[in-house]
C-alpha cells in the first residue's frame, strides 16, 4: 500500500492496544491487506473494514468505536487521505478530488510519531495532606472513566477483595460439640463403647453459604460495566456457589464459562455463546423465561439474586392475547414476573449503575415497575459501590438500601 495509510493503521492499532485490546502486528498486516483487497471508498467501509480484523470479543466494540471516533476525527480529510494516499483502494468510478489547501499540514500534525526521548518536565511538589492517594483515587473513579491500566489494577483489587460470611443456618442437624438440641443415637452408641455413664452428644442446624444467582444486563447501555462485574462474579465463582445468566434480547445461561480458570478464557467463552451482546433490552420476557425454565433449579436453599441492570425496559408492555386462533400471544409483565422472582428467592437486590449520578430519579416506568420487589438497590459504578456489596451481602447487614425510599421522592 502506497501513501501514510499503512502508517495510520499502525498507529490506530496502537491506540487499540494501548487502550486494553489484544492488537498484535499480525493484526495490523492482515488490516492493511484487508484494506486494499476490499478497495473502500467512504467512511462506512473503512470502518467496517478496520472492525472485522481488530475486534475479536463483543466487549472490545465499544472501545473500537470510542477509539475510531476520536483518531479518525475528521470526516472529510479521512476520506481524502484515503482517496490520495492510497490509490489501489480508490474505486475506478469515483473521481479524485483536489486537497484543501493545508491539508499535508494537518496530515503531518495529526499523524505525526511521538518523539521517543521527552524533555522533563518541571516537577510540582504539593503537600500530601491536602490531595487523595491513587487507592481513594481508583476507588472512587466510574469504571466507564478508567484507562486500560487502571482498569487491570481494578481487575486485581477485585481478586483480593474478602468474600462475606454469609453463612445461613439450615433446616438440617450437624453432629455439635455444644447444643440444645441431643442426639441420643449417638450417646448410645458413645456410652456402649466407653462402657461408662452416658455422655450427651449434641445436634445443631447446618451453616452453608446460600447460592448467589446473577442476572446480568447486557445491552448496550450496560456494555462498560458488564464486563468488570463478570469479572467479580468469575472471583465469587471459585469460592462460592454462583449461578450467572446474561440477558439483553434473549436469557443466556454462562454458568460453565465462568468457571474457567482463566478470565479470559472465561470471557472469551461467554463472548462465543451470547449472541445479543451490546443490543436491545427486554427485560420482562427474560425474567419470565428465567422464572419459567430456570427458578426451580437454581433457587433453592435461601439463593440470593443479584439483578444487575438500568431498568430501561424496551418491551412495549403487557398487551391481551389475539381472541383468533393462532393469535399474538400476550407479552410478559414486567410487574408480575419481579414479584414472582422475589417470592422465590431469600433477597432480591438490584445494582444499577445509574445511581451514580447525584440527580437519579425513579421516573422511568421500567424503574418503577420493578422497584416495588426489590429487597435492595445499590450503585455499582466503582471499586467502593463493588466493596460496599461484599459487605452487604455479609449475613444480617446490607439492609440500609430501601428501594421504596427512592418511590417516594417522585410521587
Amino acid at each position: 500500500m502506497s501513501g501514510k495509510l499503512a502508517e495510520n493503521i499502525l498507529y490506530f492499532a496502537r491506540a487499540l492496544r494501548d487502550a486494553g485490546m489484544p492488537v498484535g502486528p499480525g493484526a495490523v498486516l492482515d488490516a492493511i491487506t484487508a484494506v486494499e483487497v476490499a478497495q473502500i471508498g467512504g467512511r462506512e467501509d473503512f470502518y467496517a473494514t478496520l472492525h472485522a480484523v481488530f475486534v475479536k470479543k463483543h466487549e472490545h466494540s465499544v472501545l473500537f468505536a470510542q477509539a475510531f471516533d476520536i483518531f479518525w476525527k475528521r470526516r472529510g480529510f479521512m476520506d481524502k487521505l484515503i482517496a490520495m494516499l492510497s490509490p489501489m483502494a480508490e474505486p475506478k468510478n469515483q473521481q479524485p478530488q483536489k486537497a484543501e489547501a493545508g491539508a499535508s499540514r494537518v496530515a503531518d500534525a495529526l499523524f505525526k510519531a511521538k518523539p521517543r526521548e521527552e524533555k522533563p518536565k518541571p516537577s510540582l511538589d504539593l503537600d500530601a495532606r491536602f490531595t487523595m492517594s491513587a487507592h481513594e483515587l481508583l476507588q472512587r473513579k466510574d469504571f466507564a472513566q478508567m484507562s486500560a491500566a487502571e482498569m487491570a489494577e481494578a481487575e486485581r483489587a477485585i481478586d483480593r477483595l474478602i468474600l462475606p460470611d454469609d453463612a445461613v443456618k439450615m433446616r438440617r442437624l450437624v453432629a455439635a460439640s455444644r447444643g440444645r438440641i441431643v442426639d441420643p443415637r449417638r450417646s448410645f452408641r458413645q456410652s456402649l463403647k466407653i462402657g461408662g455413664p452416658i455422655a450427651l452428644a449434641h445436634r445443631a442446624p447446618a451453616l452453608r453459604h446460600p447460592p448467589v444467582v446473577a442476572l446480568c444486563d447486557i445491552s448496550g447501555s450496560m456494555s462498560e460495566y458488564t464486563r468488570i462485574f463478570l469479572h467479580f462474579l468469575h472471583t465469587l465463582t471459585a469460592r462460592r456457589r454462583v449461578h450467572t445468566f446474561l440477558f439483553g434480547t434473549r436469557l443466556t445461561n454462562v454458568t460453565r464459562a465462568l468457571r474457567a480458570r482463566d478470565i479470559d478464557a472465561a470471557l472469551a467463552r461467554c463472548s462465543i455463546e451470547v449472541h445479543d451482546w451490546a443490543g436491545g433490552t427486554r427485560i420482562a420476557t427474560s425474567l419470565h423465561r428465567f422464572n419459567r425454565d430456570w427458578s426451580r433449579r437454581v433457587l433453592g436453599q435461601g439463593a440470593i439474586v443479584l439483578l444487575f441492570t438500568d431498568g430501561l425496559e424496551r418491551d412495549p408492555g403487557p398487551r391481551a392475547p389475539s381472541p383468533q386462533a393462532g393469535g399474538t400471544p400476550a407479552l410478559p409483565n414486567l410487574s408480575a414476573e419481579m414479584e414472582r422472582l422475589n417470592k422465590s428467592c431469600r433477597r432480591l437486590v438490584w445494582l444499577n449503575p445509574l445511581l451514580r449520578f447525584d440527580g437519579f430519579e425513579a421516573k422511568a416506568s421500567g424503574i418503577r415497575a420493578m422497584l416495588p420487589f426489590a429487597d435492595e438497590f445499590r450503585p455499582i459504578h466503582n471499586m467502593l459501590s463493588m466493596a460496599q456489596l461484599v459487605r452487604a451481602l455479609t449475613a444480617g447487614e446490607g439492609r440500609d438500601a430501601d428501594p421504596k425510599a427512592w418511590l417516594k421522592r417522585v410521587s
